[in-house]
């Protein structure tokens, strides 16, 4: 027996897993995402920083799944959500449901602030991320050019606020391009000197992970030349730089990496949110009240383990649920018995810094430096969907790490 029709709002890693399982057991699904095409997020940094294009980490949607004949694509913007006559709305399709799952993701929240976001852009998307690459070259041909020296100083001043794995990221790959890879490309500047500050509202970056990690997470950052500060909360942004308390530091190009919010369509859900904007879920990862509805990922907040800790919004947490909802729905459309709960099993966190140097934790294993990386390397060629991705990713880091060169440092200017 199979649902008339199972709505999933997101193609990403969470919506897709589900997309999946339930296709693989004849159930009809309609897909509905803004994008045609599957992010790979977690390399979209690697785009900011012009170590790979969009199309190397970003697959069609329809080459994926939407070949299958019981699988429906509509390209599209949820706007709302009926729980009670059990339909969505986009802006130009109303789609009925049997069964729904959300699994919209987040975005960057700017803390009551979002007069901040024209000039400090965040990274969840391809257009931000070629965004930020704009800003950074450009940065750097502004400071060719600039005969004023405390302006040139701002054009290569680089800001990075917010201590996370994102945050790391680019902070570590904007001191592997001022130190490595273009330094020798232009007459009137040194790129070595361009300063790179990564501020820090908390005690520690990657609070997520142990302190002997972020201590060296922190020390490889340093040897990359990123001045990193820590207890330091932004109090402006504007056009000309960032305050902190009475310091104003005048800098051209800051990036937003400070913290994130679930997807705003949960406010119109009307059911509890948490202080990120998250949904309360049940054990089975429904909607109180509605156990047709489901919500899934950076959308969720999950309390799992002995202490009820919130599950992070990371891919593995995404994925394992957008599996498990599908092994729910699908035990349900055969009068089969649920499970108790949702299972957490935890694959662990990463983060790279640079060149051969990476952070990494996976059940009480500790790993840093060129082991880590690799690890890191490994485990995001094996996600990465699509055998030409792969080849492409591999093919690219093999000659970034044997050259230092990154060849995607296009410069695209907003119509």
């Amino acid at each position: 027996m199979t649902q008339k029709n199972i709505v999933i709002v997101g193609g990403g890693f969470g919506g897709l897993s589900a997309a999946r399982i339930l296709l693989r057991k004849n159930h009809k699904v309609t897909l509905i995402d803004q994008r045609n095409y599957h992010l790979f997020q977690p390399l979209l940094y690697q785009v900011a920083m012009a170590g790979l294009s969009p199309a190397e980490i970003a697959y069609p949607l329809r080459a994926l799944i939407g070949r299958k004949k019981n699988c429906k694509i509509l390209l599209g913007k949820v706007i709302e959500v009926n729980k009670f006559e059990k339909w969505v709305r986009t802006e130009t399709n109303k789609v009925p449901f049997d069964s729904l799952i959300m699994a919209c993701g987040s975005t960057y929240t700017y803390f009551g602030s979002d007069q901040w976001e024209p000039f400090a852009p965040g990274l969840k998307t391809i257009p931000q991320a070629t965004e930020i690459r704009r800003r950074v070259f450009l940065a750097f041909e502004k400071a060719e050019r600039e005969a004023d020296l405390k302006k040139r100083e701002a054009n290569l001043t680089f800001i990075v606020i917010g201590g996370g794995p994102t945050g790391v990221e680019l902070a570590g790959s904007l001191g592997e391009i001022t130190s490595f890879n273009i330094y020798k490309d232009f007459d009137h500047i040194n790129a070595k000197q361009a300063k790179i500050i990564l501020i820090e509202a908390g005690s520690r970056i990657l609070p997520s992970m142990t302190e002997k990690l972020s201590e060296e997470a922190m020390k490889e950052l340093r040897e990359l030349g990123v001045e990193v500060r820590l207890n330091t909360r932004v109090s402006d942004i504007n056009a000309e730089g960032v305050r902190i308390g009475e310091e104003f530091i005048p800098s051209s190009t800051i990036l937003w990496a400070a913290g994130v919010a679930a997807n705003p369509i949960n406010k119109s859900l009307g059911t509890e949110l948490d202080k990120q904007g998250r949904l309360f879920v049940s054990r089975l990862l429904s909607l109180p009240g509605h156990d047709d509805i489901y919500v899934i990922g950076d959308q969720a907040r999950y309390e799992w383990g002995p202490e009820k800790t919130p599950l992070p919004g990371l891919a593995p947490v995404a994925m394992q649920q957008g599996r498990f909802v599908a092994q729910v729905i699908d035990l349900k459309a055969r009068n089969k018995n649920l499970p108790d709960e949702f299972k957490y099993v935890d694959k662990g966190q990463m983060a790279t810094i640079g060149r051969g140097r990476a952070v990494a934790m996976y059940k009480g294993i500790e790993m840093h430096g060129f082991l880590a990386w690799m690890s890191w390397l490994v485990v995001h060629i094996y996600y990465l969907i699509g055998f030409k991705n792969r080849l492409f990713v591999i093919f690219q880091w093999a000659w970034m790490y044997l050259t230092f060169r990154r060849e995607a440092r296009l410069i695209i200017e907003k119509e």
